[in-house]
């Protein structure tokens, strides 16, 4: 099992997610966060003051997903998230050692 991770835009939120359930995934943890990378901040107006935003919105997607359907999530999320800007996102994957359904005492692929 691996656990993928996406930093997308906000606005792409929408679309990555009709992108997943295309795939049947069903389980999925969403957070808003803020950060940078390349794209870094920018220079906004306030009530006359200009102000430097250091940290920009962005959405995380946290998703476990057998083996075999990893590199169709990535897919997925790459063709939904992509916009051909700077600041489109990053997809990070890590192995998955086990997975537990607290209601049902299941493991592994059964509690996906």
């Amino acid at each position: 099992m691996k656990q993928i991770t996406a930093i997308i835009k906000p606005f792409k939120l929408d679309e990555v997610r009709e992108a997943l359930n295309e795939l049947d995934i069903s389980g999925l943890t969403v957070t808003e966060v803020k950060g940078f990378g390349r794209q870094k901040g920018h220079t906004e107006m306030y009530r006359g003051s200009e102000y430097i935003v250091d940290f920009l919105p962005k959405i995380q997607l946290d998703l476990v997903v057998t083996a075999e359907h990893c590199e169709a999530v990535i897919e997925a999320i790459i063709r939904a998230a992509h916009t051909g800007k700077i600041g489109d996102g990053k997809i990070f994957v890590r192995p998955v050692e086990q997975v537990i359904r607290i209601r049902t005492g299941e493991c592994g692929h059964a509690a996906l």
